[in-house]
């Protein structure tokens, strides 16, 4: 069974950070894309950036280059988000997600597993 935990959410005043972690399990951990994708209440859910097995990243929003970073340790199975300088519109639930071989932004149906999502809650 596949299984993608996210964690690392929380509550943090505008300007803060947090790490988010998504630790994969019940796959080939090195043929997959895996992403974060967040939704925001009342609105759809968007990608936010995505990491295929050879570290190219894939950016779903340019405007959160310069405060999401993406990374992946492959001895633990495990990609993280860094977000900081955080903003109350960041407020959303997070999930990871995962795509056989490659990212992409076409859809966020294109991706063959989720996890369950962490909350992230920015107060200004």
């Amino acid at each position: 069974e596949v299984q993608l935990q996210a964690s690392g959410g929380g509550s943090v005043h505008a300007g803060g950070s947090l790490r988010l972690s998504c630790t994969a399990s019940g796959l080939n951990f090195g043929d997959y894309g895996i992403g974060w994708f967040r939704q925001a209440p009342g609105k759809e859910r968007e990608g936010v950036q995505c990491i295929e097995p050879d570290d190219e990243i894939t950016y779903f929003e340019d405007s959160l280059k310069n405060r999401f970073t993406i990374s992946t340790d492959s001895a633990r199975n495990t990609i993280y988000l860094q977000m900081d300088d955080l903003e109350p519109e960041d407020t959303a639930v997070y999930y990871c997600a995962a795509r056989f071989k490659f990212c992409t932004v076409r859809s966020v149906t294109a991706y063959d597993f989720w996890g369950r999502g962490t909350q992230v809650t920015v107060s200004s």
